[in-house]
């Protein structure tokens, strides 16, 4: 379980090459919505920008709890052994597609934030009443209804989590995603400027890329050994 828990880590800390495309310009904009006294001061816009960011992972831990105890209800439900290699074969195959679509080299995982997009639906306007954005706890609510933000690499990881064995390693597998994605969507927020550069540098997202689809092909060929 340790060296999924990395993975996922790492995987979000890859992905924010994704993060600063999908989630650059609310980050901006909610930035651009705080009080001129707090977003003129990196000081004073850190408690927002925690609680925004809390309020995501809160939210990533809550789905990947829902999508663990969905797979451990699957795999009582059918033949133990079929079902988990069913799993796992999707969890990598979303793993090699994400890798794919954070490359830029296939955008397939943009149909299924498509479909994504009826539950945003229905989410958005929660997260819009709670604007503008003067106490911390909106941001918190904020951030919340934020990680239901219909999103290909949150996806590939809540497909991965249904393969955790139950719904706290769900949770424990997506904290740890999501603290992966941190110090990119932290550094949009504060540093708004230098990060959209850094996620502009299409080497950078070919290496995360590849680096991602390595993982997906490390864990079929570690389920075809099996």
């Amino acid at each position: 379980m340790t060296t999924t828990l990395l993975a996922a880590f790492v995987v979000g800390l890859l992905g924010g090459v994704h993060c600063v495309g999908m989630c650059g310009g609310i980050v901006a904009t909610l930035t651009m919505g705080l009080a001129p006294e707090h977003r003129g001061s990196v000081a004073r816009q850190l408690p927002f920008q925690l609680a925004y960011n809390v309020g995501r992972v809160g939210g990533y831990v809550l789905a990947g709890a829902l999508m663990g105890a969905l797979g451990a209800l699957l795999l009582e439900s059918i033949a133990l052994q079929w079902a988990q290699r069913v799993l796992y074969t999707l969890a990598a195959a979303f793993m090699i597609a994400l890798g794919l679509y954070l490359g830029g080299w296939w955008r397939g995982l943009a149909r299924i934030e498509r479909a994504g997009a009826l539950l945003w639906r229905h989410l958005e306007p929660i997260g819009r009443r709670l604007l503008p954005i003067r106490r911390w706890w909106q941001a918190l609510g904020v951030g919340f209804v934020w990680a239901w933000l219909p999103c290909g690499l949150v996806y590939s990881v809540l497909v991965w989590s249904m393969t955790a064995g139950g719904a706290l390693q769900g949770a424990a597998m997506m904290l740890a995603f999501g603290l992966g994605t941190l110090p990119n969507l932290l550094g949009i927020g504060l540093l708004a400027g230098v990060a959209a550069r850094y996620g502009e540098q299409a080497w950078l997202r070919r290496a995360a890329g590849a680096t991602v689809i390595v993982f997906g092909l490390y864990a079929l060929w570690q389920l075809f050994l099996t």
